[in-house]
């Protein structure tokens, strides 16, 4: 990667320092003077831009940690896999950093899991765990042992019309379980949840809460049919209630405990954060002699390297039908939770994160997504139809970076269009007008998108 990363720092210091400015930069540098012009498969494996030499350094250890694969113990390296797990590495779910594609096959998932609860809340207020399961379903298991669970998936395709007559399909897929090592109760709530991109994390962890909260309505006083909840989850390091900011439901106050709840949840690896393996009191647990399986110095370079990952420019702004699409996003009121702008605050430990003027495209508050996107599984305060708007930014690169444009929070819809046309809830009314829009502006809000 040091070829690359010289390369997009170059150009940025081109760009940046030549007498006559070529582009508007407060319209591309969507990370602020972390960007990096990148238009190329390699777009979300860069540092950010603006890191010192010694932080560069720690970036590029926490590169070596996030695509290090895990090994049952007693590995003198990467020892620690399972009991039972989803995959075996970051980068397994998050390819080259950014989204994972809807699975092709039942047999290996890539980054789509399953969060699952019963009905109540643990002692934090959060989703209570399934007597023998956990919070999450682990769909692998080392040799010996017996993986929870396996999937097994169909597909229901759901015609539909624009008002100028030209047809839509969106496809939903339906989930079973079976070969459970021991039955699932009859009232079990589970959530599919695919991975999303891990760039740019650290500026969004930069915001301040009182600018999130600036956008925040839950009770739609404005009363423009718009809310915006914010979510308060459990922090383990200040055993408290914080804002959440990270996951699909803004589940996760800040990136450390993302990072250690993923090592937990997801490759069966303790920390010092989270330092009981999550098979637990089933039959798969091996005696927890080896915990914690990582340090802290590992788990703070895995969590730094997403704090550190820069954002690619958006590609085009002054492209005509590009700048009518923008238009389209701002009539049809996209924007209202796909906030373009913030200001990131003072970020407690990292200076390059501060002060950046960002273009994220979310408000990290969550939003009434209509029943057919719902998961009817509450987590903290968000319910079951409800999700935290997912930032736009490098959306457009999804397909050059990796090979498809599989969206949403379950990755069932295959392209911009579909993904639009399933929001509901609060999304209504804009689905509505996006539907008599005629093709032409359609096409221009789809290329605006495909340009960020």
């Amino acid at each position: 990667m040091r070829i690359f990363y010289a390369v997009a720092i170059g150009l940025l210091c081109f760009f940046s320092c030549a007498d006559e400015d070529p582009i508007n930069l407060e319209k591309v540098l969507a990370g602020g003077s972390t960007s990096v012009f990148a238009e190329f498969s390699n777009a979300f494996q860069f540092p950010a831009a603006n890191l010192s030499p010694i932080e560069l350094q720690n970036h590029r250890r926490g590169d070596v940690a996030f695509e290090s694969s895990f090994v049952t113990a007693p590995s003198q390296i990467n020892a620690g896999l399972g009991p039972i797990f989803n995959q075996n590495s970051c980068v397994s779910c998050h390819g080259k950093n950014g989204r994972s594609p809807f699975p092709d096959s039942e047999n290996d998932l890539l980054g789509l899991l399953f969060r699952v609860s019963i009905p109540g809340i643990n002692i934090h207020g959060g989703p209570k765990p399934v007597p023998g399961f956990g919070g999450q379903l682990q769909t692998k298991a080392v040799f010996g042992k017996k993986s929870e669970v396996s999937v097994k998936m169909n597909f229901i395709e759901i015609p539909g019309s624009f008002s100028d007559g030209e047809a839509y399909s969106l496809r939903k897929p339906i989930f079973n379980f079976d070969n459970a090592y021991i039955p699932l109760p009859g009232d079990v709530m589970i959530s599919p949840r695919i991975a999303p991109p891990v760039f740019g994390l650290g500026l969004l962890e930069a915001i301040s809460v009182e600018d999130i909260l600036k956008h925040a309505d839950p009770i739609d006083l404005d009363k423009d049919g718009i809310s915006g909840k914010p979510n308060y989850c459990w922090d383990e390091l200040s055993q408290s209630l914080q804002l959440g900011r990270f996951g699909w439901k803004a589940g996760q106050p800040n990136l450390l405990q993302q990072t250690a709840a993923a090592y937990l949840d997801d490759i069966g690896v303790t920390s010092p954060l989270f330092f009981e393996e999550s098979s637990k009191h089933q039959i798969q647990y091996d005696g927890g002699m080896d915990d914690p399986e990582i340090n802290n110095e590992l788990l703070s370079l895995t969590t730094f390297y997403t704090q550190s990952l820069a954002v690619p420019v958006a590609r085009n702004q002054d492209d005509p039908e590009v700048l009518s699409g923008s238009k389209i996003f701002d009539k049809i009121a996209c924007g209202k939770c796909h906030v373009r702008n913030f200001k990131t605050g003072t970020h407690r430990e990292f200076a390059f994160l501060s002060n950046q003027h960002i273009l994220a495209f979310t408000d990290l508050l969550l939003h009434d997504m209509g029943d057919s996107l719902s998961d009817h599984r509450p987590e903290f305060e968000a319910q079951g139809n409800e999700w935290r708007t997912p930032p736009l930014w490098g959306i457009g690169l999804t397909k050059i970076v990796n090979g498809h444009s599989n969206f949403l929070h379950d990755g069932r819809a295959r392209n911009f269009q579909e993904a639009i046309l399933w929001h509901g809830g609060e999304a209504n009314q804009s689905v509505l007008n996006y539907k008599n829009l005629s093709k032409k502006e359609r096409t221009a809000l789809l290329k605006f998108l495909n340009s960020l």
